[in-house]
């Protein structure tokens, strides 16, 4: 007979993530899920969102707008990072 160790099922998942190098791209899909969430205003003139190197990449449709969104970028990464709860991104690219 052996014993059986109860364990949650929210650390099974997130070790499993882990082992399987899964874990950042989930948490990277869900930081670009939430742009709109963070900055609804952009939502309308966002055309494409992407994270590389840990920089998220914004096409924004309305150079206005990506100007102004460019003095507040620390602030909105700081706030998308702490919507997804880990540190994924240290910068905000606009083009």
């Amino acid at each position: 007979m052996f014993k059986r160790y109860p364990q949650n099922i929210t650390d099974i998942t997130q070790q499993f993530l882990r082992e399987n190098s899964l874990e950042t791209p989930l948490l990277e899909r869900r930081l670009i899920a939430s742009w709109t969430e963070i900055v609804p205003i952009a939502a309308d003139y966002t055309d494409k969102v992407d994270i590389r190197n840990q920089t998220l990449w914004v096409k924004l449709s309305s150079p206005a707008l990506r100007n102004d969104l460019q003095m507040q970028r620390t602030e909105i990464a700081r706030q998308l990072n702490a919507k997804v709860g880990a540190f994924i991104i240290k910068d905000i690219r606009f083009y």
